[in-house]
């Protein structure tokens, strides 16, 4: 029996009732009332006794599966159960489960959950001097004894707590410190983790050594809870340094040294290619994923020969497969095979593998696999990337081979660079005409393999090249015939179109790679002879608008593009290339000053053309904008270069919607195509600033359009109103400005810039702010746009000393984020979907201007109480009515709320602590908890102003201390501000105790990433806290073994030795933890 409260809180029925709403129902509300109800069953006394009840007498695996998941919580909360309940707990699952095996799966697996998590969490625990949780494996071993139910039951518990040892979430989910996760998973590896694999091992070979029935779905059962037991193990992160998922094919599996003789066994990878072949899909594939780890295995387990023999044996493995491919006709095998393949690469070098037995039947086996793999495109796609992965690292390799063996790729690389191209353009026709999901808009994925398949292509070149050619003029030539025929077929010229890009972005991808290879003469007249055929299309397709036109051809142009950017213009290639040699002779472009004609003249068609189609204008602008970026003076060079183009000319003289119809005010476009408006203003004044000096007139000529749009905002404002007109020309100008502004980065262009838009058109924004406080839509860009007014970038607010500029701006900086925050504080409560874009996102950009007004420099704060100017003291108490709106989760929870919270407390602790110590205590308590909890945040942004803000209020407490008491050389007592600070403190010294406390675990236990910004609070900490600080010491020390007690009290006394009662010597304090910097490992080894 479960030891809780005898009295039930619920009955049977109702909580059965309950379990039809939580994992049945439809309805939204009556599971959101479930999943409230289950919460307070948690919390309630007689939770135990509930799920007791449910286990018991419950009627449906539902009612079972809700006493599994509410235990899952009871024992994972912040503040552990006893002992002696959490024994009784396990100990009553384990006999529940042995007694009913016959339970749901999904049942026995939640159940089984529970038993990992008490035994995580009680890894350390000592009752009667006893681990008295490390008695799990026996208990497992009962279980192997039975019949097979009990046997997959005893099997899946070790794969869970397995599992659960290598999951650190749910110490970041309870508040718990990784380093304690560390700590037990680094205990369990030591101590279980090499018996658990050796016993799954022997089950596994028992279970071969026996005639498999595939019917039998209970013996498929325990193969495949088996296999996951040593997939479990394998996964392990056995140093705590977990690789990315996304980065699966660099992964290297840290096997430890201790498990040497396993792996040097042949009967183990034996094992597992024999498991592969006997078992049925669905459990076969686990076996192959177990090879896909073994594959992995660090190369530092083995001696020379010994890896040669082990890499002998894996390949003898792989070439079974090849040879007998029934199997990998099932997805999940192939997809794991191909991934096999890609870590043989891995893990081991081209010379390693050309020195294997039978290499080259095997690298034609590979190849062979890899081509008919490509042809057959519509067969698990997601696993190309691993095929192209093995290709293209044996290619890059093949400079740095120095065996003499031949590696064959010569031969093979050319022909899976023809498959897969052969196989891009079959799929078009086949994708058109029967509806199927295109490949291409999966650009992500496009591009990723077209980055491996660029360095693939540059082994045996030349083959390659010829081969594009041929099937570029064979599709272009086909293309122009369906266009002048006299019945247009438009399902043909689609299709010859889809094929058109995919060679565009074939041609892009190869005149990429010469940034990844080294190239030759030969190699650029190559790429001179594709890329004539892409600007020729160019030409061709550019002819035939408004009238015909194809997405996706033009994205490939513009992939296209870029590439030939950044490989043949600029400083970063000889003038005399190749490349240009043939372009030439059939295009007239010479050098790379026509080329950048070419490029402009093809931007403003696009913006002209394609106004309605936002990925075009996104690519065309993204494009533009890195025309007009780069190294300064490569970019400089070029923007010269660019603003003597007439097409750029003519962009700087005509951007209105009349020309550039995206530039418009559509009601059937979308709120959010508006924002390609910034690049493209940000790209154009960049390359007004090229030659625009002090020429105001130019500037106001530039500015022109948008002076016209502001005066029709202002006249709808003030006649008939039409509001969504109003809002969406408000928008686009918000947008268009703060473009304009990121770029103005000298005083004098921005003087010109805060000339134009003051007193006048700020206003508007101002009234825009007033009316559609509402719509993030429409508030989102004028505060940015505002916060962008706000940054002093390259001193370019640095007004002349008779200039009043920087005090009018943060004026109206003032009054905007105060009329926001009055006005967003008046939504009342929002929905937790709505709270961040209606609200959080807001305040977050109302904070980072904020910040940049207080530290941008450019103001004196002190002239507005000397004048009475209230600005100032408003916008403060703007910050404090919206900080608490907030909660302190939220805080945290939002990354951009916290990077632009965080570093506001800093600046405002830093220079304006008489305002912070006039706060009421509760708002003090909020700040101060608020500092508390960021010290502890994973984003070091966040922490480090933590410590800052920290820094500056305890250096503030203490010379008020030091001057208590004590009459100043004129006689004046302590200030006022700081008699109120002081006497706060002294009402809640624990708030600064517990800081002290959290930042002395972070140096001793964490992984500290930011060391200069703890030591900084840490003295006055100290010297403020001497006696905590004390206690604190004492605790630390004595919670350690004996073995690393005194280790850690000469630490401390290193810290401490020479201190003085000031804060000078704070840098003493950061170099003696600098020298100590090993004693959080020492500690948590």
């Amino acid at each position: 029996m479960l030891k809780g409260f005898i009295y039930p809180v619920r009955s049977l029925a109702e909580l059965e009732v309950l379990c039809n709403h939580l994992y049945e129902g439809t309805d939204l509300a009556q599971r959101m009332q479930a999943e409230k109800v289950v919460l307070e069953l948690i919390d309630s006394p007689g939770c135990l006794s509930q799920c007791q009840l449910l286990l018991e007498q419950g009627t449906t695996s539902y009612a079972q599966l809700l006493a599994a998941t509410c235990l899952s919580k009871l024992v994972s909360r912040a503040s552990p159960l006893p002992v002696e309940q959490r024994i009784d707990i396990r100990n009553y699952i384990l006999n529940y489960v042995a007694s009913q095996p016959k339970l749901a799966p999904f049942v026995i697996q939640a159940l089984v959950q529970v038993i990992a998590k008490i035994t995580k969490l009680g890894w350390f625990e000592v009752l009667k001097d006893q681990l008295i949780f490390r008695d799990i494996i026996a208990d497992v071993k009962k279980f192997l004894q039975g019949t097979v139910d009990h046997y997959i039951i005893g099997v899946m518990i070790l794969s869970e707590l397995t599992q659960e040892m290598n999951l650190v979430s749910m110490f970041v989910d309870y508040s718990r410190h990784s380093a304690k996760h560390r700590k037990i998973a680094t205990s369990f590896r030591d101590t279980s983790l090499k018996d658990i694999l050796m016993l799954a091992c022997s089950l596994l070979k028992e279970l071969l050594a026996k005639p498999l029935i595939l019917q039998d779905q209970r013996q498929q059962s325990l193969a495949m809870q088996l296999l996951k037991l040593v997939l479990n193990c394998l996964n392990f992160d056995f140093i705590g340094n977990s690789a990315d998922e996304s980065a699966d094919d660099l992964c290297t599996v840290q096997i430890p040294t201790n498990w040497r003789t396993i792996f040097l066994e042949p009967e183990t990878l034996d094992l597992f290619f024999d498991l592969y072949h006997s078992l049925p899909p669905m459990v076969s594939q686990l076996a192959l994923s177990c090879l896909v780890q073994f594959a992995s295995t660090r190369r530092s387990l083995f001696s020379n020969p010994e890896r040669a023999r082990y890499l002998g044996n894996l390949i003898k493995g792989v070439k079974h497969i090849l040879e007998n491919p029934q199997g990998l006709s099932d997805p999940g095998n192939y997809h794991e095979f191909c991934r096999c393949l890609a870590r043989l690469k891995t893990n081991y070098q081209l010379g390693e593998l050309v020195m294997v037995k039978d290499y080259p039947q095997i690298i034609q086996l590979i190849a062979n696999f890899t081509i008919t793999s490509l042809q057959h495109w519509e067969f698990a796609p997601n696993s190309v990337h691993y095929l192209l992965t093995l290709w293209q690292r044996m290619v890059a390799s093949v400079p740095f081979v120095k065996t003499a063996e031949p590696h064959l790729l010569e031969t093979y690389a050319p022909e899976v660079t023809k498959a897969y191209i052969a196989s891009r353009l079959e799929c078009v026709p086949v994708v058109i005409r029967d509806g199927l999901e295109d490949p291409l808009d999966d650009t992500a994925t496009v591009f990723q393999q077209l980055e491996q398949l660029c360095t693939v292509s540059r082994c045996e070149y030349e083959k390659t090249c010829t081969f594009l050619v041929q099937l570029f003029d064979q599709n272009a030539q086909n293309y122009q015939k369906l266009l002048h025929s006299s019945s247009r077929n438009s399902l043909e010229i689609t299709i010859q179109e889809g094929r058109l890009a995919w060679l565009v972005y074939f041609v892009g991808a190869f005149v990429g790679g010469r940034l990844t290879y080294t190239s030759t003469d030969e190699h650029d007249a190559m790429d001179g002879e594709l890329s004539c055929r892409v600007f020729q299309l160019i030409s061709l397709m550019d002819a035939q608008l408004p009238q015909s036109s194809n997405e996706k051809v033009e994205l490939a142009v513009l992939w296209f593009l870029d590439q030939f950017r950044k490989t043949y213009v600029g400083d970063q290639l000889q003038h005399n290339s190749k490349v240009y040699a043939r372009m030439s002779e059939v295009l007239g472009i010479t050098d790379d000053n026509h080329v950048l004609e070419t490029f402009m003249t093809k931007v403003v068609t696009n913006l002209k053309y394609w106004g309605r189609c936002e990925p075009v204008i996104s690519r065309t602008l993204q494009f533009l904008n890195d025309l007009s970026v780069g190294y300064p003076f490569h970019c400089i060079r070029l923007l010269k270069k660019l603003v003597k183009i007439e097409a750029v000319k003519f962009m700087l003289q005509n951007h209105t919607s009349k020309h550039f119809p995206f530039l418009g005010i559509s009601e059937n476009s979308s709120l959010s195509d508006l924002r390609c408006r910034t690049v493209f203003y940000t790209t154009l004044t960049r390359l007004l600033m090229v030659d625009l000096g002090e020429d105001e007139e130019e500037f106001e000529n530039f500015m022109l359009p948008l002076t016209v749009s502001f005066e029709s905002v202002t006249q709808i404002f003030n006649s008939s109103f039409v509001q969504e007109e109003a809002k969406r020309m408000l928008i686009g100008l918000a947008r268009d400005l703060r473009g304009i502004a990121f770029a103005l980065n000298t005083k004098t262009s921005y003087t010109m810039l805060f000339d134009w838009i003051y007193p006048t058109y700020i206003s508007v924004l101002q009234r825009g702010i007033e009316l559609w406080y509402r719509e993030p839509a429409c508030t989102t860009p004028i505060l940015k746009l505002m916060a962008e007014f706000m940054q002093n970038r390259s001193q370019r607010l640095n007004f002349d000393v008779s200039s009043p500029n920087g005090i009018l701006l943060f004026r109206e900086a003032s009054k905007m984020i105060c009329t926001y925050g009055n006005q967003i504080l008046s939504l009342g409560t929002l929905s937790k979907d709505q709270v961040y874009p209606l609200k959080l996102k807001g305040i977050s950009i109302c904070y980072s201007a904020l910040k940049s007004a207080l530290c941008g420099n450019y103001v004196s704060f002190g002239v507005f109480k000397l004048y009475g100017d209230n600005h100032f003291d408003s916008v403060l108490q703007a910050f404090v009515k919206m900080l608490l709106s907030v909660s302190h989760s939220d805080l945290l929870q939002y990354r951009k709320l916290s990077q632009s919270y965080y570093p506001l407390l800093e600046c405002l602790t830093q220079d304006h602590m008489s305002f912070i110590t006039s706060l009421e205590p509760r708002i003090l308590i909020y700040i101060l908890t608020s500092i508390s909890e960021g010290l502890t945040a994973l984003d070091t942004v966040v922490s480090s102003s933590c410590c800052a803000s920290l820094d500056y209020i305890v250096t503030y407490l203490f010379k008020h201390l030091a001057k208590e008491g004590k009459k100043t050389r004129r006689g004046r007592e302590i200030s006022q501000e700081g008699q109120r600070w002081l006497h706060f403190m002294q009402q809640n010294p624990e708030v600064l105790q517990q800081m002290m406390s959290i930042l002395m675990n972070t140096i001793i236990f964490e992984d500290c990433r930011n060391q200069w910004s703890v030591s900084r609070p840490l003295l006055g900490l100290i010297l403020l806290n001497e006696k905590y600080f004390s206690e604190l010491r004492a605790t630390l020390i004595t919670s350690q073994p004996d073995s690393k007690q005194e280790v850690l009290d000469q630490c401390f006394r290193n810290l401490m030795e020479g201190v003085e009662q000031n804060l000078l010597e704070v840098f003493q304090i950061h170099n003696t933890l600098s020298e100590n910097s090993s004693l959080d490992l020492t500690v948590r080894a």
